[in-house]
């Protein structure tokens, strides 16, 4: 029988996933600053459900980040540059959503994509 805790990081994972998902149909749409909302929450999820794994508890979207970095990037389970997509796509998703007068691009989506689904990917290992 699953544990809560279990079904709540199956959930977790399930959600990254699915935004994961939504984030490349809103660039096939042309659709740059949702996309970007959807490809940051598509890491968050996964991140969290990774956090719950290893019992790390947080109140707030930067303490997650900065609880990942210092329990997986500084301690070389996770890449640098995993790290640092993690920290640009968290600014991004502020500036696409709350910046008046600040619209993402298609190049710089491109350039997203496939990093974030191989970062989903490293981090289903770890879980």
């Amino acid at each position: 029988m699953n544990s809560p805790l279990h079904e709540f990081i199956n959930y977790r994972i399930e959600k990254s996933e699915q935004a994961y998902a939504d984030a490349k149909l809103l660039a096939q749409n042309e659709r740059w600053n949702a996309c970007v909302n959807r490809l940051y929450y598509s890491i968050y999820y996964i991140v969290s459900a990774l956090a719950l794994k290893e019992n790390i508890i947080t109140q707030t979207y930067s303490g997650l980040k900065s609880q990942f970095n210092l329990h997986f990037v500084k301690t070389g389970k996770v890449s640098i540059e995993f790290g640092k997509l993690y920290s640009d796509l968290f600014d991004s998703r502020q500036k696409g959503d709350y910046g008046d007068m600040y619209d993402f691009d298609k190049e710089a989506i491109d350039e997203l994509i496939t990093p974030v689904g191989n970062f989903i990917k490293t981090i289903k290992q770890l879980i």
